[in-house]
């Protein structure tokens, strides 16, 4: 087995793999009892996108694509924070967190 042959099978793998863990935290998303498993399964999608760009990444050969997964990971790091600051403030206005 050349090298080339297996990072194709390895991201090929990886690809399908992160594609189950897509799926799993959108459901997570629409399901979700209460809004904190909403943001964790959001802050895992951000995580889950991030693998994607980094799994493309090592298929492409491109350096590009990781300073997407590095500009993805601050925005999905900034909308965590917002929506766990939304959570605190719903909760001590009384509302159902």
């Amino acid at each position: 087995m050349t090298p080339e042959l297996f990072l194709d099978w390895a991201t090929t793998i990886s690809l399908v793999l992160l594609g189950l863990a897509l799926l799993i935290s959108s459901v997570r998303i629409f399901i979700g009892p209460r809004m904190a498993n909403r943001v964790l399964a959001l802050d895992m999608l951000t995580m889950v996108a991030m693998g994607f760009v980094g799994a493309i990444a090592i298929r492409t050969g491109l350096s590009l694509y990781l300073d997407i997964a590095i500009a993805l990971a601050l925005l999905g790091f900034l909308g965590t924070i917002a929506l766990a600051r939304y959570i605190l403030l719903r909760g001590k206005a009384g509302g159902d967190p």
